[in-house]
Order: structure tokens, then sequence, then C-alpha cells
């Protein structure tokens, strides 16, 4: 690449002015990339503890649920989650974490009373309305997973982009730029001691041809001078 340069001033002033742009924009990155990685660390916590409780909650729901079918038998499960009018609702916001934009779910109507779930109290028992309570922490904590497992890749995938951006300035762009930097210095550098040489030698020969002029002035001057001694000498009678 860096002899499809020219080795100019004014291209040296602008590779000079990329490369102090590029270290720049390496700082900014590798600082939002080290910002992302904490925020991602704060995330990666939250989503361990979001997994330790879902698992929880799953097998919690899973044993009350069974339960309710061995004492009420799967007809009376079955009709008291048929009975079921109001469904949760979710709606999704956004919030931005250094540049990223990542979910933030809300939700509705998952956690009910007794007369909000439909079966009705008299028809059912204590157990049903158990495997009914840990389904509805289960669902809570299911949407809650979703939101941090969203925002985990979403910030993952930052991580990894910004990561790519910063080792293509370091490795790639600013290397290539101080290699052009450092050979348009030198080019230009023996331009300039071929250019004191051209002038030296052009001195050199301006005093040897002024020299010249000199010595052939004064042989000029002398034998000017003898002439003239010869003509004033007076002829012998």
């Amino acid at each position: 690449m860096a002899k499809d340069v020219k080795p100019t001033r004014k291209n040296l002033m602008a590779i000079e002015d990329r490369i102090e742009l590029s270290e720049r924009g390496h700082d900014t990155l590798e600082k939002k990339r080290d910002g992302l990685i904490m925020e991602f660390m704060d995330i990666l916590d939250q989503a361990q503890d979001v997994r330790s409780d879902l698992n929880e909650n799953y097998d919690d729901a899973q044993r009350k649920l069974n339960m309710a079918r061995a004492m009420e038998g799967d007809v009376a499960v079955r009709g008291a989650a048929a009975a079921l009018k109001e469904h949760p609702e979710l709606t999704t916001e956004s919030k931005n974490i250094m540049g990223v934009v990542v979910p933030q779910i809300e939700s509705s109507k998952v956690r009910k009373s007794l007369d909000e779930r439909g079966y009705g109290v008299l028809g059912t028992s204590a157990r049903i309305d158990e495997a009914a309570e840990a389904y509805e922490e289960l669902l809570e904590t299911i949407i809650l997973a979703a939101e941090v497992e969203t925002a985990m890749k979403k910030m993952l995938d930052e991580i990894e982009t910004t990561k790519r951006r910063v080792n293509a300035l370091e490795f790639k762009l600013l290397p290539e730029l101080k290699s052009n930097q450092e050979y348009i210095e030198q080019k230009l550098e023996e331009q300039e001691r071929e250019e004191i040489f051209r002038m030296k030698k052009i001195k050199a020969k301006k005093e040897e041809e002024e020299k010249a002029e000199r010595e052939a002035a004064e042989e000029e001057a002398e034998e000017a001078e003898e002439t003239e001694e010869t003509e004033t000498v007076p002829a012998d009678d």
C-alpha cells in the first residue's frame, strides 16, 4: 500500500491527521468496549440468578401441578385452566445501555386473585390454587428471563462488533497508515538529501566557474600588463 502513496508533504500531513483521528477513535472504542464488558458482566450475573430462579420455579410449578392432578384429577385441573378469561398482556419498551438498545418487557394480568382466575372457589381445592399461583410466578420469571437473555445477546453482539473495530484499527489501519507515514518520510528525506547534494554540486560548479573566470581575468590582466610594458620600452639606436 505504501508504494501507491505519492511521497509529498501534503499526503504526509493528511496521513498524520488520519493517524491522529484513528488513534482517538481507537481509544474511544477501547473505552466503549471495556464499558460494555462491565455492563455485560452485570447482566450476566442477573441472567444466572434468573436462570436459577427459573429452574426452581419450574420444578415447584411441576410439583404442585402433579399434586393437583393426583388429588383432583386431570379433568378438574384442565377445567380450572380452561376457565381463565383474562390472559396475561405484555408491552415492550426499550432502554439504552452505552449505545445499545435493549428491550424492557412489562407484563400485566399475570398474577390473579382467586376470583379473577374464573374457575370459582367452591369447585376447586387449595391444590389447584397453589398450582395456579406457582405457574403465575413461573410465567413472571420466564418474562424476566426473556428480557435479560435478549439484553445479554444484544450486549454480546455489540461487544464483538466493537472488538472487531478496535482490532481493525489496531492491527490493520494504524499499521498501514504508520507504514505509509514512514515511507513518505523516508522518501522526503531522500529527496532532501538529493536536493542538498544537487545544490552543493551546483555551488561547487559555480565556484569553479567563478574561480576559472578570476584566473582567466588575472591572466588577461597579466598579459595586458606585459604587453603594455613591452610597448613602453624604448628601442636601441
